[in-house]
């Protein structure tokens, strides 16, 4: 697929130059996004008996946790989630490296956020849909953004 640069000083693939990087990773981030929350949501309905069932009447809110805690440690163990590793993406620091787990944190108290804030999600579509990286607008914050996975 895309060879990985191995020299010191690595930042972002360039869009114009490199557009293999980003093709069609708008539409596997949606992907990835439908798996995740499945995910998610079977999680939680795993974790329903261990709040002895009271967990049904704050669903939501636990889906919003147990989303949380996914998305941090999957996110500072491989630079994606399962379903962004489905779909052969990944997301990068603005140097070009993988996710530090602060850079995790970071990036999935802003999506969250911006789950909570329901326009602040709309504008992050909007701004994967319109900028050249198809950085959403947590990606725009923290300088991040999400390829396809390079080869190593």
């Amino acid at each position: 697929m895309y060879a990985a640069s191995t020299q010191t000083g690595f930042s972002l693939p360039d869009p114009s130059t490199q557009p293999e990087f980003y093709q069609g990773v708008v539409f596997k981030r949606g992907l990835a996004w439908v798996f995740d929350a499945i995910l998610i949501a079977i999680l939680s309905a795993l974790v329903l008996p261990f709040t002895a069932f009271t967990g049904i009447f704050f669903f939501p809110g636990l889906m919003l946790v147990m989303g949380f805690f996914y998305r941090w440690f999957t996110l500072a163990g491989g630079s994606s989630t399962w379903g962004m590793r489905l779909m052969s993406i990944e997301l990068r620091e603005a140097d070009g490296g993988r996710f530090s787990g602060s850079t995790a944190f970071w990036h999935t108290a802003g999506y969250t956020f911006s789950i909570l804030v329901a326009p602040l999600q709309l504008i992050s579509v909007l701004l994967m849909l319109v900028t050249s990286r198809g950085q959403g607008l947590t990606d725009h914050l923290l300088g991040t953004t999400a390829i396809n996975r390079p080869l190593r």
